[in-house]
């Protein structure tokens, strides 16, 4: 396979990740690192640089009609991104100084993990949760269209999902996935916010977090323009159509295919870094 065939299947396997991640919230990069050291046998470093280039891509793609069209919570968004820049420039500098086979089984693990969580959601009953003083004062609360009409909902917990985002942050810049699993999980059983919105809202934010920790690697030499440019543009390509799908998707539906393709790849991960293929 030459370098022009090897960089067509790229673009059409990191466009797939991109409609992916444009419909859940994970941002294409949850699936890309591993399919990227997994299948194309990138060492996970370049691996995680060039997703983390794709990431930026995917909420570029997806954001703004996401915005446009009132899923998206920019305020919120804002605030959260906070505490993800601050731990994606942690975790891009925590990553030179863990192994690579390290690294895949701590993505493995966090891949399973937020698999889990988003099998068992939360109802989003007012009864369960108390309104949040906090909340109110930052002008978080807000609506969402649904197909009868604006549905208004009242965000809970901000400071534990103020927490939980720097964590999320670490995990972008540590292992380049976005950490829009992470963020959709906070937003969506943290915070109580709708899950078209958690997922929304995360694509908004990851290309900030993403940036916060791309610099560090693109300093490193672990960004390669070679592999970085198909990704790119495949996921930009991908979350596109994807955000034009969003309108029609049932969230259990979304749940599921998260959970699957997350678990799957999960396992694989863990199983490389424990024998030392990665």
């Amino acid at each position: 396979m030459n370098s022009i065939e090897l960089s067509a299947l790229i673009f059409f396997v990191a466009g797939g990740a991109g409609f992916l991640g444009s419909l859940t919230g994970l941002g294409g990069g949850v699936v890309l690192t591993p399919v990227l050291t997994i299948l194309f046998h990138v060492d996970i470093r370049y691996a995680i640089g060039a997703t983390l280039v794709s990431v930026i891509a995917t909420s570029s793609g997806a954001a703004s009609a996401y915005v446009r069209e009132g899923y998206s919570n920019v305020r919120i968004g804002m605030f959260l991104e906070i505490a993800t820049t601050f731990g994606a420039i942690t975790g891009a500098f925590l990553a030179s100084r863990i192994p690579t086979s390290g690294l895949g089984v701590i993505l493995g693990i966090a891949l399973l993990y937020s698999a889990y969580l988003s099998m068992h959601p939360h109802e989003h009953g007012a009864e369960s949760v108390p309104l949040d003083p906090l909340a109110g004062r930052l002008r978080l609360n807000s609506s969402y269209p649904t197909p009868v009409g604006w549905q208004v909902y009242r965000v809970r917990r901000v400071k534990t999902g103020f927490s939980v985002m720097f964590g999320a942050g670490v995990l972008s810049g540590l292992l380049g996935i976005g950490s829009g699993a992470f963020k959709v999980i906070a937003m969506d059983r943290a915070m109580r916010i709708p899950f078209k919105v958690s997922t929304t809202t995360s694509n908004f934010m990851i290309g900030v977090t993403a940036a916060a920790s791309a610099g560090v690697y693109l300093s490193r030499g672990y960004i390669d323009p070679a592999l970085a440019m198909p990704v790119m543009l495949g996921v930009a390509t991908g979350s596109f159509h994807g955000a034009k799908r969003l309108a029609g998707a049932q969230p259990r539906v979304l749940r599921m295919v998260f959970a699957t393709v997350v678990a799957v790849l999960a396992v694989e991960m863990i199983y490389n870094g424990i024998v030392g293929r990665i």
